[in-house]
């Protein structure tokens, strides 16, 4: 899976598909930003339309540092994410 790493505002987030389909798979897809690790780490979420590329790994390769900024700007805290609600239930069954 891709993963990405970049600094926000003096913050640094890695950045991942979610792995989370819909049925706009193949039009838009998922991406979990993450800062810290363990219970402590913060997520947000985000969906957004590949330009050029729909394979996820090429398309998030394929981001600037800018554009992945904007993209935390525009994300949605875990709680209030579908694609969060399914990791922190998954998390909670291991």
């Amino acid at each position: 899976m891709a993963h990405r790493r970049v600094e926000v505002d003096g913050e640094w987030w890695e950045v991942f598909p979610t792995g989370r389909v819909t049925v706009y798979d193949r039009d838009e897809f998922g991406l979990v930003f993450r800062k810290g690790t363990g219970t402590d780490a913060v997520r947000r979420y985000v969906r957004y339309a590949p330009l050029g590329s729909r394979y996820r790994d090429a398309s998030l390769a394929g981001l600037s540092a800018a554009q992945l900024a904007e993209l935390l700007r525009h994300s949605q805290p875990e709680w209030t994410s579908p694609d969060g609600r399914l990791a922190r239930s998954a998390r909670a069954r291991s």
